[in-house]
């Protein structure tokens, strides 16, 4: 084969990579391109997507290549690179001939549309396309239910499946990337104005060092300590698997004496192949059960900027402003406290998460907040949370609190624990919207 081209989205990284490994096998040259897709646009993830794609590049020019990058419709600018590569001079005096595109397969209802498409095209400019796994550590529709259906709805029997399902070899870097000759790679994009925060800075030669030293000395006391909120041990990989820096296969193989860490990967997995059966999931109740929202603006408002007077509430809010992140265990209480106690619809909630998570994307967002609003894939519609107790155990001395609303920092832990009292000791804290349980 002539020339493929390699089309990138979520999977920013050179080891294993299947799409990319496929096509230096395969092909006598290797185009990787990245598009800018003005109709979606980044948000808060444009720095660490910026310092993904310069990685990137880095590591494909040692390996011989390049990163090529264009902006518009990523169909659109395939089709016009593979034009553009047939113009080239191949070292010889031919010209290139791109004859297939690879893509790495995603979920989403927006990815499938690409995918659909770009196969369309691609048959219609007679080059070949196939798409690979990767995003994944099971591809979603590897396993289904033995007694029908396309997908799992519960976690639990998901888990089994997933756990005894065979999964493809992990696969080295590809020694050689050879770009056709000639050919301009473009320009990545700028890093401001949305630079990552320091605790997440962006690229797949961050994320695999990270991966070393956490698997080493931190994955065995996964179990214990990632519900601890002050305590900041969960591994904070999830950007760096949003936007495909690491192969959450090559983690979860690397990761297998640490079971409940691995079980994570699996949660991950299973709203994938909720997702890829129900393509709606940011958009419409995985499950109806007829439910009404308030139309609070202030509420909702408030719960944004982290002033709900509830301060493990307040505290979450204000980590995900500061840091495009949040503790997973905050991400619970927080979401909770909007859909069950404020009644806000699910949606708003989970738009807001996605516009500024740096891990935002649409098959764990969006599954995870339907769970909460108990629209999704709990069965128990009605479960509660009591942040109160839950701030008690999980943040016990107010630690957590007092790092992200330093107004409370000279209040003790009791009194941070019983937000009904804070008015009347800390002037300018707002009292609760409502009772916190």
């Amino acid at each position: 084969m002539d020339t493929v081209i390699v089309l990138l989205n979520r999977d920013l990284r050179v080891h294993d990579h299947p799409a990319l490994a496929a096509a230096c096998v395969e092909a006598r040259r290797v185009v990787p391109l990245f598009v800018l897709d003005p109709s979606v646009p980044a948000g808060r993830r444009s720095g660490f997507l910026a310092e993904s794609l310069a990685d990137l590049r880095r590591s494909l020019r040692e390996r011989g290549g390049d990163l090529v990058v264009r902006r518009g419709d990523p169909v659109a600018e395939t089709v016009r690179l593979a034009r553009e590569i047939a113009g080239c001079g191949a070292g010889d005096g031919s010209a290139g001939v791109v004859e297939a595109v690879h893509v790495s397969a995603d979920v989403s209802a927006l990815a499938r549309r690409r995918e659909r498409r770009l196969a369309e095209e691609c048959e219609r400019h007679r080059m070949g396309f196939r798409a690979f796994p990767g995003v994944t550590v099971v591809p979603p529709g590897a396993v289904t239910p033995s007694g029908g259906g396309d997908h799992y709805r519960v976690f639990t029997p998901y888990w089994r499946a997933w756990r005894a399902h065979p999964r493809r070899e992990v696969l080295p870097a590809p020694a050689r990337v050879t770009l056709p000759e000639g050919l301009d790679p473009g320009v990545p994009p700028p890093g401001h104005p949305h630079r990552p925060h320091e605790l997440f800075r962006g690229g797949e030669t961050v994320a695999r060092r990270r991966m070393r030293q956490w698997l080493k000395y931190c994955v065995a006391d996964y179990a214990a300590g990632h519900d601890d909120l002050a305590g900041n041990r969960t591994s904070k990989f999830s950007p760096y698997l949003r936007f495909g820096c690491l192969s959450p296969l090559e983690l979860a193989s690397l990761a297998e004496d640490g079971d409940d860490f691995v079980r994570q990967l699996c949660w991950r997995d299973f709203f994938y192949q909720v997702t890829m059966a129900f393509p709606a999931i940011n958009r419409a109740d995985y499950r109806p059960r007829g439910l009404t929202w308030n139309d609070d603006a202030e509420a909702l408002q408030a719960w944004k900027e982290g002033r709900t007077g509830l301060p493990i509430v307040d505290a979450g809010m204000r980590q995900l402003l500061e840091e495009g992140w949040m503790h997973n265990r905050a991400r619970l209480l927080t979401s909770w406290f909007l859909v069950k106690r404020l009644r806000v619809d699910w949606r708003t909630g989970a738009d807001h998460f996605f516009d500024l998570l740096l891990d935002g994307d649409v098959a764990n967002n969006y599954g995870n907040w339907q769970w909460v609003a108990g629209t999704g894939n709990d069965t128990r519609s009605d479960r509660t949370v009591n942040p109160v107790r839950q701030a008690r155990r999980f943040d016990p001395d107010g630690e957590y609190v007092r790092r992200y609303v330093p107004e409370l920092r000279n209040v003790p832990p009791k009194t941070l624990h019983e937000p009904w009292r804070l008015p009347s000791a800390v002037r300018g804290y707002p009292p609760p919207l409502v009772s916190p349980v």
